[in-house]
């Protein structure tokens, strides 16, 4: 069943989108001001396009991976809360052509009560979001401090694998966003071997 929010205004409302069998529809021409948002479902059944959120705060119950679709939102003042996994967010205009990928943007928003794990910020002032703390932690500028990232032995796989990577990520990138534990599994070390790197950085976040 498709469930679409279009065409209005909301404001104080909360939205439970939970339903496992739905394909959720946020837009277009949809504003939402100072709501709750629940969130259990798949990246497959939440469908964004050129939604405005001012002031709200998404409640994610199911981790919600691979969801490129907050590029097409815009995102003013929101916060976030659970976890969220290769999601994108902000302004990435070459994603796609469509008119909405235009409208993304993201500034003001709070992410410190969110475990976030391959998550990158796009077109954006990072000056104006709030990070998540440690086990979290953030590139700043990654692809224009790829360079800089790859002078330094990290252990595990991670220099060959990860670092060398991130001058192919798109230009506009202007943060990521990693979850220490599950990102030190993957490259075979250990958190505490991961943070002695990172703080020799003064533009990681953590």
């Amino acid at each position: 069943m498709n469930v679409i929010i279009e065409n209005k205004e909301l404001e104080n409302e909360r939205l439970e989108l939970t339903d496992k069998d739905s394909v959720y529809f946020l837009g277009p021409n949809l504003t939402l001001r100072n709501c709750t948002v629940l969130l259990k479902v798949s990246a497959r059944n939440l469908i964004i396009i050129g939604a405005q959120f001012t002031d709200c705060t998404f409640e994610v119950k199911q981790e919600l991976k691979n969801h490129q679709q907050w590029i097409k939102a815009s995102l003013k003042g929101c916060r976030f809360k659970g976890r969220l996994s290769g999601c994108d967010f902000g302004h990435w205009p070459e994603y796609g052509k469509e008119p909405e990928y235009q409208l993304g943007s993201i500034e003001d928003c709070d992410f410190s009560e969110a475990r976030l794990d391959g998550c990158r910020f796009h077109g954006c002032d990072t000056t104006t979001l709030r990070f998540p703390k440690w086990p979290c932690f953030t590139f700043l500028d990654p692809v224009g401090r790829s360079r800089q990232l790859s002078t330094v032995r990290w252990p595990g796989s991670i220099g060959r694998v990860v670092i060398e990577d991130l001058a192919d990520y798109p230009p506009s990138t202007s943060a990521l966003t990693w979850f220490a534990p599950d990102f030190a599994k993957r490259s075979r070390a250990t958190p505490e071997e991961l943070r002695a790197v990172i703080e020799q950085f003064d533009f990681i976040v953590y």
